[in-house]
């Protein structure tokens, strides 16, 4: 049978939370397509905080450089290494968005205060203070966040959250800052009943619970990071799950998706 979810479809201003992984921000040309949407979005009167993963395959490449050195590289340094790609995306997309005329400022996560344990390459979220993010977005400024990365709250060190956490990155900051949407661009259209990549007959599912999700990426889907998914239900975030190649999709939106039977 068909489902029916209780999403709030109108689309009143307030504050949204968009994530755009590698491959969205992959070239400069993607990165000027990205900051064209994201501008018309901020010219409605939407508040805006943007996450950023690295750029294409930029975190593998800063990876291989670290194992081309030693083949036991310590983990401090690699997520000192692995931070310098979405601060490079944050930055050139912030870029992009300034040359067309909207306020942007680009903040790394320490300095988002996105606070973790000390744990090198896995790190957890304790806390986000957001204070500088919410002051920018008081003075009217979009705001772009480098994603996969925080800082230990105790010994003040650079950490990462894992791969694909990015996702994460977003879905914390939206329950920090008490964002309307989170919005998750990724290289597909959405949610599939199979990697569409690998099955020429998979459907986008236009909608699931957040349940069905977390058992999707706990058995390897990689859509959305599961850490990410877990956060998302156990505070009732909605998300949506869209592709910024093919902005007209309406995505899979993730949430409480109640059956007809």
């Amino acid at each position: 049978m068909t489902e029916i979810t209780d999403f709030n479809e109108e689309k009143t201003l307030g504050l949204y939370i968009q994530k755009y992984g590698g491959t969205s921000v992959g070239t400069l040309d993607r990165i000027k397509s990205v900051a064209a949407h994201i501008a018309a979005t901020y010219r409605q009167g939407h508040r805006l905080v943007v996450v950023v993963s690295a750029m294409g395959e930029q975190t593998d490449e800063l990876l291989a450089m670290a194992l081309k050195l030693s083949p036991n590289p310590p983990q401090r340094e690699v997520d000192m290494l692995m931070s310098v790609g979405e601060r490079v995306s944050m930055s050139l997309l912030s870029i992009a968005l300034n040359d067309l005329s909207i306020p942007t400022v680009s903040f790394t996560g320490s300095q988002s205060g996105i606070l973790t344990d000390n744990t090198f390459g896995n790190a957890r979220i304790n806390r986000i203070l957001g204070d500088r993010i919410r002051r920018a977005l008081e003075g009217n400024q979009l705001v772009i966040v480098a994603g996969f990365q925080g800082m230990s709250e105790q010994e003040k060190e650079i950490t990462t959250l894992g791969r694909g956490g990015s996702d994460l990155t977003a879905i914390a900051l939206t329950h920090a800052l008490k964002a309307d949407r989170c919005q998750i661009y990724k290289d597909v259209d959405g949610v599939y009943s199979a990697d569409p990549r690998l099955v020429a007959n998979a459907r986008l599912l236009p909608a699931m619970s957040w349940d069905t999700l977390s058992f999707l990426t706990w058995y390897g889907s990689g859509v959305v990071h599961n850490r990410g998914v877990h956060l998302a239900k156990k505070f009732k975030i909605p998300l949506e799950i869209r592709s910024s190649f093919n902005l007209e999709t309406s995505g899979t939106l993730i949430g409480s998706v109640k059956p007809v039977e």
